[in-house]
């Protein structure tokens, strides 16, 4: 279910973070459904426990899992308009980066915006409905 890219600069926490948000926005994993423990995950991907274990830590702190005692690790039953400001922001920035390097690229505001719907649609299965 998770792959990671040991080649790749980001770290492997921040890799499995992403699978899992990849995973529940494509209808993978739902509200309720259970992960794995820290040390099955790490036993399965090859990393050690504390690396899961930060992942898992991040993931609790945005609202995405939920872990109670005794009974598991569990998809989190996010809400519609959870929002953090910050990383809004953060993002904003990285788009705007991105977006720049698009434009001496070549591309114009219609192509730059038909490859953000591309990768909206592919992100949420191919829906055409963006969630507000």
């Amino acid at each position: 279910m998770i792959r990671l890219d040991f080649r790749s600069t980001q770290p492997i926490y921040e890799q499995i973070i992403s699978q899992y948000k990849f995973l529940t926005l494509q209808g993978y994993l739902k509200s309720g459904d259970a992960i794995p423990s820290v040390r099955r995950l790490a036993v399965d991907l090859e990393v050690t426990p504390g690396t899961v274990a930060k992942a898992y830590r991040e993931m609790e702190k945005q609202g995405l899992i939920e872990t109670l005692r005794g009974k598991g690790t569990f998809i989190a039953d996010i809400p519609e308009k959870l929002r953090d400001e910050g990383v809004i922001r953060q993002v904003k920035e990285g788009l705007k980066e991105r977006c720049m390097e698009l434009i001496y690229q070549g591309l114009d505001k219609n192509e730059i915006i038909h490859l953000i719907e591309e990768i909206l649609d592919e992100l949420q299965g191919g829906k055409n409905n963006v969630r507000n």
